[in-house]
């Protein structure tokens, strides 16, 4: 029953995603992420714009491998090795985000439209960023659940600033104007799908 439930959410993000896929290349620019766009920046303050710049940093290349690395260590030394393998697993997203971003070649948002507080010259859907930030977080967020033996309140923790960059961290992509709400959307999707599998088999082994 459980593997059937697994099986249904599964199929259920992959359909999402293509629908939403054919959706975002039939219309690369529309009213929809537009507004969503307006709405977040209307809070457009230069406090605010160094919060989701620090925010978003976590998405970064260089910062996302380094935080990858550095959690695996820490799972290897205290002797959660099996974690410390899936996590670098991990690192398998962006295989996913390069082939998907130049599979649609979607453009980034442009100052026609939004207010450019962060530009990038690669393609736009889906958001490289977002996949990572729900995988990570999200895995980080299932450990911490599982892992009892790790003292309550470090788990907490953990927890805590992981929704918290779980959440925050895919709307600061659209608040800087670096990406549309369906790039958001199409991460999300493929992000929980990957989350799914990489669960999946660390349940099972």
């Amino acid at each position: 029953m459980l593997k059937t439930t697994k099986l249904f959410y599964g199929i259920a993000l992959l359909v999402a995603f293509a629908l939403l896929a054919l959706f975002v290349t039939n219309n690369p620019v529309n009213n929809l992420d537009i507004s969503i766009s307006h709405f977040l920046q209307q809070f457009h303050n230069p406090l605010l714009d160094q919060i989701m710049i620090f925010i978003s940093a976590f998405g970064n290349v260089p910062v996302a491998f380094a935080a990858l690395l550095i959690t695996a260590l820490v799972f290897w030394l205290f002797n959660y090795k099996r974690e410390a393998l899936f996590v670098l697993a991990i690192s398998f997203t962006g295989i996913i985000t390069f082939s998907l971003k130049r599979l649609f070649n979607r453009p980034r948002p442009t100052d026609e439209y939004v207010t450019l507080i962060e530009s990038y010259n690669n393609h736009s859907f889906p958001s490289g960023h977002t996949l990572s930030y729900v995988v990570f977080f999200g895995f980080l967020i299932l450990l911490m659940r599982n892992l009892i033996a790790i003292p309550s309140y470090l788990r907490r923790m953990v927890s805590i600033f992981s929704y918290l960059m779980f959440v925050t961290g895919p709307i600061s992509r659209v608040y800087l104007g670096a990406h549309w709400f369906t790039d958001i959307l199409g991460g999300i999707l493929i992000g929980l799908l990957y989350l799914l599998v990489l669960n999946h088999f660390y349940k099972r082994l």
